[in-house]
């Protein structure tokens, strides 16, 4: 999409604003994502200098959060590339993080106040479900109520404000455009989740099924733990590198209580309330972005 460069080059004029050379250099160094948030963007609101200013604060504040997850999951690769954090040093990926957040609410700060509330609001929600991200992972978590409160809030909260703050800045129905940029992220971690088991590493660019081995209980290992009988062992191999024949052992128990089918249902269903609910938009472009997500395969 050519209209994405509009929006690299703009992040790039807000780096060098801050008159910081390290700063620039780090920026190019970030690996480059979906840049799914500005996609919805300029479907729901056009392209126009407003609308990319928009996008590029947004996914300013997306890739301080991810410089900051690195650190939280002592990661050292992000999207098949290395990781700030590997390549410098923790400290180095907290601090890019804080000029990224700080320079996106100073651009922030200068728009629309429903949209400035609406993108910030998010940032509060985001923080805390990276919080609640980090507790879910001390003991098996059996509640679904749980898992979908985190994985809205960390994840669904910036792609819903994203829509939102779309709508608000080209007068739409903003309450539509918000259920669709909800059930939007949340079908996008969903199918995140059942990524992590069914690819293979060299796809992920991370380690298969890592999220369990991280201590991360996501929708198809709650969905087994529910269906089988043999529910203690499932939970003797939480958090603890997984054999072959281990992680065999669990995708073939998902297969046959037709775990990821189901799992991928849901999403699918949280697709269609989303598509639903912008139907008097009439865009093909966004019931495309919602379908290509859920279809995937990385």
């Amino acid at each position: 999409m050519e209209e994405l460069s509009l929006v690299k080059n703009q992040i790039k004029k807000y780096v060098q604003e801050c008159g910081d050379q390290k700063s620039c250099e780090l920026l190019e160094m970030l690996a480059q994502g979906k840049m799914l948030r500005s996609k919805l963007i300029l479907k729901i609101a056009g392209i126009s200098e407003d609308s990319v200013k928009l996008c590029s604060v947004v996914e300013m504040i997306h890739a301080a959060s991810l410089l900051h997850d690195d650190v939280i999951d002592e990661a050292d690769t992000r999207r098949g590339k290395p990781s700030i954090n590997a390549l410098f040093d923790n400290k180095t990926s907290i601090m890019f993080g804080d000029i990224l957040y700080s320079k996106a609410f100073t651009e922030l700060s200068q728009m629309d106040k429903r949209i400035s509330y609406t993108i910030s609001n998010a940032v509060t929600l985001l923080s805390i479900g990276e919080m609640l991200d980090v507790d879910l992972t001390n003991d098996f978590n059996t509640s679904y109520d749980k898992y979908f409160d985190m994985i809205f809030k960390k994840t669904a909260s910036l792609i819903e404000a994203s829509a939102k703050a779309a709508a608000i800045l080209c007068q739409k129905d903003e309450e539509a455009f918000a259920l669709y940029g909800k059930n939007l992220g949340l079908a996008f971690q969903m199918i995140d989740d059942i990524l992590d088991i069914t690819q293979d590493s060299a796809t992920l660019g991370k380690p298969a099924m890592l999220d369990f081995v991280e201590g991360k209980v996501t929708i198809p290992y709650l969905l087994l733990h529910e269906r089988i009988a043999e529910k203690a062992k499932l939970e003797s191999l939480y958090k603890k590198p997984l054999s072959t024949e281990e992680s065999d052992w669990i995708k073939d128990e998902m297969i046959k209580n037709n775990v990821l089918i189901d799992s991928i249902s849901q999403a699918q269903k949280l697709g269609l309330e989303a598509v639903e609910a912008i139907k008097m938009d009439e865009s093909e472009d966004l019931k495309n972005i919602m379908n290509q997500m859920i279809n995937r395969e990385f």
